[in-house]
Order: C-alpha cells, then structure tokens, then sequence
C-alpha cells in the first residue's frame, strides 16, 4: 500500500462485497462517495445482482402501499403521491411487525388535476409508472426509490396519433433470461382495425435498448382485455384478464399469460362458474393477483347482490384447482362500493380496501381481520378510474437497481 493509498482502497473487493452486502441500502450508497474503486464495484453491475440476490432471499420481507398523503382528511387529486414501505415479519415471540420501514416522497408531483401517475407493478425494487389514468399520453417512469433513481422509457409505437382511441393494459416484469426489465403493452384498437385486420396489438419495451417492438405472432383473436386494470407477474410472465364473445353473445372470461422471455402468449381457464355472463354486464370487475407462487382471481360483483369473491389456483396452471377462499358482503350499504382486494400478504392474509379506504388484513380461513391503521384513498374518486391507480398495494425488495444509470429527465 502507498503512502498516499487510503486504508480502505486496500481492502480485498471479496471483503468490500462482504461488508457491502449487509449494510442499508442508504448506507451503500453513501459509500460511492468515499472513493472511485468503492462507488466502481458499487455500481457494477455484478454487485447489483448479488446484492439483489442477497435481500430478496433474506428473512426480512417489505410491503410497499401508495397511500392517502394526509391520513386526517380526504385525499385531493393534486396532493403529492406518497409511498411507505411496512415490515411484514413475525417478532421472536411470533407477533406480527406490521410497522412502517421509511417512506418516500415522489419526484413527480403531479402539476395539474390532470397529471396522475398509476403504478403499473413492481419488480426488484423498480416502480413502473404510467401517466395514462386520465388521457391518451402513455408514458412510462422506471424509478427505484431506494436509490433515487428514474429512468423514462421511450415513446411508444402505438399512439392516439397513429391508430386513433385504443384501450390498453400494461404490464411489467423481469426476463432472467436476458437480464432485462420489460414493459409490455396491449391495445385493442377502439376505431378502426389495423391492416392485418387486427385490433389487437402487444408491444414490449426493453430497458436494455431503450427500444419499442411490436409481437406480431401468436396473438389471440376476437378477444377484449380491460384497460388499465392490474397485471400479475409470477414465474417469469405476466397475467391478466380478457374476454372473448361467444357465438350466443355470451362473454367467456380467461387469463391471457405473456412469457417475457419466449414472448409468447397462452391461455388459462378461469371457473366455469365466471363464464358465459352476458353482453351487458361486459363491465363485471374481475382482476388477477399473484398468490405465492400462482395466482389469485378477484371477482367484484356490482349488481344486484354487491360483493367480492376470492379465487386461488392452488397449483399453477392447473385450471382444476381453482378454489374459492372467501366472499365479503357489502354491510354498509355502499352498493356501488364493494370492498375490494388487493393483494396477498407473505402469510396469505388478503389485505382489503374498504369503501371508506380503510386497509385490513384479512385471514381467509378463520374469516377474522386485522385493522392495519393505515389509509388508501377511498371511493372519493370517479368509481370507473379508482382501483386502476390510486391505492397501490404490492411485496417489496430493496435493491440497487439503477444506480448505475444516470437519471433520465421526465417531463410534462
């Protein structure tokens, strides 16, 4: 070591990486600026990976909401979007740690009442943000809060401009096969067909190449996907719901699954029992969620007896083991307003929004909840956009996705 060598720029990088790997992440990044070989190896894109193998196998598991910013009074459309992680462990003596972790503002304050981020999913660590709940202006935010880092996506290939009103759903995963960070898009064109006769379109962007491309083979026909509704990404694809007209104008429902790395689309069956409802009730709200490592279907019931029902396929793509876990009648009154799901906690437990945004955790097989103490945004918004971007609920691994980009300016 020279004289002038710092201590530290001596150390083995198998000790630097050892240490690393068990400090906070607030810690690691403050790290960079201590010396150019740390914030090197930091930012490598080798250490990045372990350092994301290393939590998302850790004990210690996160949950990330986007909640109400001011927990005392009704949420107004231009309040600044906050984001809270909650520990969701078990203490020494087994009782649940359901406390808050930390908490980030958003560096994308909404300007106008027409600038509304919805959270897209989640994915080691990265939040994927559309601004899309209010327009046709589909662009697309990469952030990883932990580090403060964003990155936007370039513009689509398919716009309002280019092919007129569509409705959209999007998607958001990791391919392990590439290494790469995937945005996938489908579109049913709403006033024309394009022309190959399709008004079906699925685009997929690459984080990699920062590049759009559209999927041209294998895209089912005469089907509808919902906009705008949640996907679920588990075992390497993405999940959603579609529908497909019968014959007798009857609907028949089913889960579209995209593979993000054969980017190759398949279909699952959902219970007979949610198929064959008629044209007229095309809006029933059903939705899909990741239930360890399969799915989950929420079905929201609007009509005459309002209520939620949960499904759980107990066996990934064994259509034969849809089961039905639990149904929540609406007892307030709120016949417009069904309690709505969503997502799973690590031990199973369902977490529900109430008309009124109340969170609550709730056990499936002894039917008892918890109140978690804390508050989504309600029904105070337009019933037909809520539940496709405010409340946001989803597991979390801190990582350092990112850190080795630079920010990527984002505009309105």
């Amino acid at each position: 070591m020279s004289d002038k060598e710092p201590m530290w720029d001596s150390l083995p990088p198998e000790i630097l990486t050892h240490v690393f790997l068990r400090l906070p992440i607030k810690s690691i990044v403050t790290c960079t600026s201590v010396s150019k070989n740390w914030k090197s190896l930091i930012q490598n894109p080798s250490f990045i990976s372990t350092h994301l193998h290393h939590h998302s196998s850790s004990n210690n598991h996160l949950l990330l909401f986007r909640l109400c910013p001011n927990e005392d009074t009704i949420c107004e459309k231009h309040e600044r979007e906050v984001y809270t992680l909650y520990w969701d462990n078990n203490n020494s003596n087994n009782e649940e740690d359901f406390n808050e972790h930390t908490r980030f503002d958003s560096p994308f304050p909404a300007q106008s009442g027409s600038v509304i981020l919805r959270v897209v999913g989640t994915c080691n660590g990265l939040l994927c943000l559309a601004r899309d709940l209010l327009s046709y202006d589909s662009s697309y935010i990469l952030w990883n809060p932990c580090v403060r880092k964003f990155t936007r996506t370039s513009k689509p290939i398919v716009s309002y401009c280019t092919h007129g009103g569509f409705e959209e759903t999007t998607g958001f995963g990791f391919d392990s096969k590439t290494n790469d960070y995937k945005v996938v898009r489908v579109v049913r064109l709403l006033d024309r067909e394009d022309e190959d006769g399709s008004s079906l379109k699925v685009e997929v962007y690459s984080l990699a190449t920062d590049e759009w491309r559209m999927v041209t083979t294998g895209l089912p026909s005469g089907c509808v996907v919902r906009g705008r509704e949640p996907l679920a990404f588990v075992n390497g694809a993405l999940h959603w719901i579609a529908f497909r007209r019968t014959t007798t104008n009857k609907f028949q429902s089913f889960v579209m699954v995209f593979d993000l790395g054969d980017e190759v689309i398949r279909e699952i069956a959902l219970p007979e029992f949610l198929n064959g409802f008629d044209g007229d009730q095309y809006w029933v709200r059903m939705s899909i969620s990741v239930y360890k490592n399969s799915l989950a279907l929420f079905h929201q019931q609007d009509f005459s007896s309002p209520c939620l029902n949960i499904w759980v396929m107990k066996e990934y793509v064994d259509e034969s083991s849809w089961t039905k876990i639990v149904t929540m009648v609406d007892d307030q009154g709120f016949r417009e307003f069904v309690p709505r799901a969503l997502g799973f906690r690590r031990s199973g437990e369902v977490i529900i929004e109430m008309h009124d945004g109340e969170l609550i955790s709730l056990h499936f097989e002894s039917h008892k909840y918890k109140v978690l103490g804390i508050t989504g945004y309600g029904y105070i918004f337009d019933h037909s956009i809520n539940g496709n971007g405010y409340t946001f609920f989803d597991s979390y691994v801190e990582s350092l996705v990112l850190l080795d980009k630079p920010n990527r300016a984002v505009t309105y």
